[in-house]
């Protein structure tokens, strides 16, 4: 293996590892706060920081804000899947809603064919239906004591999914960092107004009090994980290519299942695990099949 090559799997590796690391920040502040208000806030960090460190780099030319439509929707999508992934671990355990969420490469490419009419290979429709049946493993429990709200991790790989095909509308637009600070501006105000119809809705897994501070930093430690999570991968990206790191997306699934178990006694049954692991199967199968999409699957 060249070094560059190894060098970059170590990266995705450690982002991947850390992006569950927020993931289980989040999970430990449930019944303190919303996960409307803790994506809010954290996206808010995330918009002030990349907006500083963007400035310093591009001047004020940087804050371009090229094809303002697909730059909402990216915004939108990135709010609907922040706000439903951390409103699902608050709600059941990390490692099956993790699972849930890596669906969404199936689900890219499904919507690629019918929003990009890209052709539909039989390889996506096996891959589809294999991750279908892996999701209804996992739901098994969790559906008949949640309800709807087991889907929420379907929600947020169907946001992750929109947001990889706005991506590619906006692709080379303007710098990475640009259009980083974009999606965490826009999707901030998304989450914001999200989190007051929540308050306001009278729903009190919605209600939002005044936050501690242990919260404040806990949401500042998740915006700071998350792009330092993301800046490993991009450097990952770099060294070999988006095809090489693709299978070490399944760390975080991993991590996230080790962080379930050893900090929130979430141990998995064996038929959760069993449907984690189609859906594992699904998406390798997908990435060899050539049909992955062009940007790793992350949740934060």
């Amino acid at each position: 293996m060249q070094d560059s090559h190894r060098s970059a799997l170590i990266f995705a590796l450690l982002g991947f590892a850390l992006l569950s690391v927020g993931d289980a920040v989040v999970k430990s502040m449930a019944g303190m706060w919303p996960g409307t208000a803790i994506g809010a806030l954290r996206y808010v960090f995330g918009a002030v920081g990349l907006g500083i460190v963007l400035l310093l780099r591009e001047g004020p030319s940087g804050f371009a804000f090229p094809k303002p439509r697909w730059q909402v929707l990216r915004g939108f999508c990135v709010a609907m899947s922040a706000m439903s992934f951390f409103s699902a671990v608050h709600l059941m355990p990390i490692g099956e809603a993790t699972a849930i969420s890596f669906t969404s490469p199936m689900i890219t490419a499904l919507l690629a064919a019918v929003l990009l009419k890209e052709p539909l290979r039989r390889e996506t429709w096996i891959a589809s239906i294999v991750a279908f049946g892996g999701v209804l493993l996992i739901l098994r429990p969790n559906f008949g004591l949640l309800g709807l709200a087991a889907l929420l991790p379907m929600v947020s790989a169907t946001g992750m999914a929109l947001l990889i095909i706005a991506n590619r509308k906006v692709a080379g637009m303007g710098s990475a960092l640009s259009m980083q600070f974009n999606v965490a501006l826009i999707g901030s105000l998304f989450l914001c107004i999200a989190t007051l119809s929540g308050h306001f809705s009278g729903v009190a897994f919605f209600a939002v009090q005044v936050p501690a501070m242990s919260v404040i930093a806990k949401c500042a430690l998740i915006a700071v994980s998350a792009s330092t999570a993301h800046a490993l991968i991009y450097m990952a990206t770099t060294r070999a290519g988006a095809a090489t790191i693709a299978p070490m997306t399944y760390v975080q699934l991993l991590m996230a299942g080790v962080l379930g178990w050893g900090l929130f006694g979430e141990r998995p049954d064996g038929v959760a695990a069993a449907g984690a692991v189609i859906i594992v199967g699904a998406g390798l199968y997908l990435w060899r099949a050539g049909r992955a999409p062009e940007e790793p699957t992350m949740t934060d």
